[in-house]
This record gives C-alpha cells, sequence and structure tokens, in this order.
C-alpha cells in the first residue's frame, strides 16, 4: 500500500500536499476511494481518498495504529563527511536501517570541507533521499539529516546519549557488543564514524579524555560508507528491534 508522511493529523480528516499529493494524481494514478497509508509522529493511518487535485490531496481516516516499525531506542549517526555522493548511500541505507536521525560532521581529514552558507542545499537533497528511503522502507518517521556540526560539537553532544562510542581502527579490546550491552533500558545511542583518512591522532585525544569510548569492529578496516550501516546493524540487533 502506497505511503506517505504528513507533520500532524487532527481529526479524522488528513490533508496531502505539494509534491506527494502530485505524484498520487499524476504518477500513481489513483483515485477515490482508493486506500493509503498516511504516517505522523510513529503512527499509522489507514486512509481513504475523498478528493484529489495536483496541489492537494484529502482523504478520511479508517483506522489509526502505532508502527511497528521503529527501533525501540533511538540512534543517531554521527558521519564525517565522505567525498563525492558517497553521503547520499549513506542516507538512504542508514534509514532502511532504523537510524533516527544524521549528522553529517566536519573533521581534520575530510576532503568535502563545505562551507555552512552553501551546504543548504546538499541538506535539502539528503533530506529528500531520507524520505524516500523511508517511504521504501516502511518507516513511521522520517529521520532527519541535519546540518554538520564540527567534532568538538559532536564531544558536547554525547553527553545527552545514554550509550554514546566511537568505531576506531586502532582499538582492540573494547568491542561493539560489550558496549551495547553494558547498560540496561537504553533509549538512545550515539557514534560517530570517521572520513576516508581516519580520525586525527589529536580528535582520538580529545575523543579518549572527555571520556568517550571507542570500540572495534573487528579485525578488518571498513570504508566509512560501510562502517555506519555496519554498526547500525548491529545495535539493531543488540538492542533496537530484532528479538
Amino acid at each position: 500500500m502506497p505511503r506517505f508522511f504528513v507533520d500532524s493529523v487532527s481529526g479524522n480528516t488528513i490533508s496531502i500536499r505539494g509534491n506527494d499529493a502530485y505524484h498520487i494524481g499524476r504518477s500513481l494514478r489513483m483515485r477515490i476511494g482508493d486506500i493509503i497509508t498516511v504516517c505522523a509522529d510513529r503512527v499509522e493511518y489507514r486512509a481513504k481518498i475523498l478528493s484529489i487535485s495536483d496541489k492537494e490531496v484529502v482523504c478520511d481516516v479508517l483506522s489509526a495504529e502505532k508502527s511497528e516499525n521503529e527501533p525501540t531506542v533511538n540512534v543517531v549517526l554521527y558521519q564525517a563527511l565522505p567525498k563525492s555522493d558517497k553521503m547520499d548511500l549513506i542516507v538512504q541505507k542508514a534509514v532502511e536501517l532504523g537510524v533516527y536521525k544524521i549528522v553529517p560532521v566536519i573533521t581534520a581529514r575530510c576532503v568535502s570541507r563545505p562551507a555552512k552558507s552553501g551546504y543548504e542545499k546538499r541538506v535539502e537533497r539528503y533530506n529528500k533521499i531520507a524520505l524516500e528511503a523511508a517511504k521504501q522502507s516502511g518507516r513511521g518517521i522520517v529521520p532527519t539529516v541535519s546540518e554538520f556540526m564540527t567534532i568538538n560539537e559532536v564531544i558536547e553532544k554525547s553527553k545527552e546519549f545514554d550509550l554514546f562510542f566511537v568505531p576506531y581502527e586502532c582499538e582492540e579490546q573494547k568491542t561493539l557488543k560489550e558496549i551495547l550491552t553494558s547498560k540496561s533500558d537504553v533509549k538512545s545511542v550515539g557514534f560517530v564514524i570517521g572520513p576516508e583518512g581516519g580520525f586525527d591522532l589529536s580528535e582520538t585525544e580529545k575523543l579518549h579524555s572527555s571520556g568517550i569510548d571507542t570500540v572495534t569492529l573487528g579485525k578488518r578496516i571498513l570504508r566509512t560508507e560501510t562502517a555506519g550501516e555496519a554498526v547500525l546493524a548491529m545495535t539493531m540487533y543488540e538492542i533496537g528491534d530484532i528479538n
């Protein structure tokens, strides 16, 4: 069943506007009386189309249920900005795997170093990719991609999480499983994935001095576009939503 997202639902009527409204009528060729799924704030509404135009589709709510497709833990990926279009793939797959939010990060060895003033269009594109991935994978929310942060800003944010860690190729002792199972009733997890060239030594020293754990992902070194997805998959298996 086609799935769409709105910010909120009030009463028994849902209005879908903008590109989605056009898509429903023109691309999907849906008609009055057809049934769609509309999601808002982790609730899935089964809705019947009452009217269609290129600018707005109005639906009648038939039923509402809490989405069963969302993880039991909010996981935030802090991703060092990769070169070329790798971020597009990272966003798409992270959303499919259950990420709650993605925050691009500028680190010392990032090849891509955009100015904040010209970054809005990239963020807009990333959020469009997140929206399409959320529809495809049956999510109950659309994960957001924020403006980028510095590593210092990330360290400050790390205090807000129940668990926060950094996969690091030089770590040999502490495993991801050890970190994920170190606490019970975890509701929020954050982690940082480094750039193609890895973290600068000064950055790892700063992370360690801030009390942030580094973890090993095994004997092989993963690419930046692979590491985040691997961590997400393992996190969901251990404490997210796979029983």
